[in-house]
């Protein structure tokens, strides 16, 4: 689906879910990163992309993404995932 329609962004996000379930975590980390090139709107993808980075070691990162995801649902009056973004954040420190 995904590659008759590389901006779909619920593909692009169901594959890099399945990338994490699968464990290939860097790939995962890939699609997380080209769906929100294509929509920076898609909420989920800051949090499940973070969370991916964290399970990596890669913490500045995952606070980065965390960060932009609040910017991203404030704007957007997300207040349920801005809220989760913001504990994800709080909890690293």
């Amino acid at each position: 689906m995904v590659e008759q329609n590389p901006k779909d962004s619920f593909s692009r996000y169901g594959l890099a879910m399945e990338y994490v379930k699968s464990g290939d975590l860097l790939t995962a980390v890939d699609e997380f990163v080209n769906l929100l090139d294509h929509n920076p709107n898609y909420a989920a993808a800051y949090f499940h992309g973070g969370q991916t980075l964290e399970k990596l070691g890669r913490i500045d990162e995952a606070k980065g993404l965390y960060r932009r995801g609040i910017e991203v649902t404030s704007a957007l009056g997300d207040d349920h995932t801005c809220s989760e973004l913001q504990a994800a954040l709080d909890q690293l420190g």
